[in-house]
């Protein structure tokens, strides 16, 4: 929970159109083009919202396809890094399922930000660069660690979400609040999923903690007895 202050938590409203700095905003490739990144339709877009509602509407939900691309991109890792007695093969299915569920969000949210007439973000760099969540650092870490990082996503996601869902209301766009309220319910479900596999009651350890006495597992170190997550 403490490594949420790490997140802050802002939606990229000023981010509209192009940005010489930012990644996938130019091209040395003749093409015709038809709408800059992250704008909306002026007219056309077939729903019934003003333009201003739109482009609010469409960068919020931007920030969270991008968000969720940068959760697909970690439970990837996690799913193939899986090991252990109780991770090899449960924990294993787990996170495809939470890989599954990420990839039909992130597929509803890009098609409503097509919806309200906007341009959504693809260019992977730029997802990273507008994500309100970052990928953790390369490397092998325990199960445990990997897990507590995927929670820290799912708590971040579902908070931006909510705020969302209320500035939705505010501006009565209902077609919006009807999909991030069906990916939040989700969403929640995915964190508890994430929170029951964190907590202490345990049946196996593993054999490498009675053989090679390096305390490198998860459970051999001292951990904090007030921390939520553990």
């Amino acid at each position: 929970m403490t490594g949420m202050r790490n997140f802050h938590g802002n939606f990229n409203l000023n981010a509209s159109g192009f940005n010489p700095q930012m990644p996938g905003h130019g091209t040395h490739h003749a093409m015709i083009l038809r709408q800059e990144p992250r704008t909306v339709k002026k007219i056309g877009a077939g729903i019934g919202l003003p333009y201003e509602v739109r482009l609010e509407m469409a960068l919020m939900l931007d920030d969270h396809q991008c968000a969720l691309t940068i959760a697909l991109h970690q439970y990837n890792k996690h799913h193939w890094m899986t090991e252990g007695a109780e991770a090899f093969l449960s924990l294993h299915e787990l996170l495809n399922e939470h890989r599954e569920k990420t990839n039909d969000h992130i597929d509803m949210i890009g098609e409503r930000v097509t919806r309200l007439g906007g341009v959504p973000t693809a260019h992977p760099v730029t997802q990273h660069e507008l994500s309100y969540i970052k990928h953790e650092v390369e490397g092998r870490y325990t199960v445990r660690d990997f897990i507590r990082n995927d929670l820290e996503h799912e708590l971040k996601i579902q908070e931006m979400m909510r705020r969302q869902i209320t500035r939705a209301h505010e501006l009565k766009d209902f077609g919006t609040v009807e999909v991030l309220e069906e990916v939040l319910k989700d969403r929640e479900d995915l964190g508890y999923h994430l929170y029951s596999v964190l907590e202490d009651d345990t049946l196996v350890r593993g054999m490498g903690h009675l053989m090679d006495q390096k305390y490198d597992r998860a459970g051999d170190r001292p951990m904090d007895p007030g921390s939520k997550l553990q």
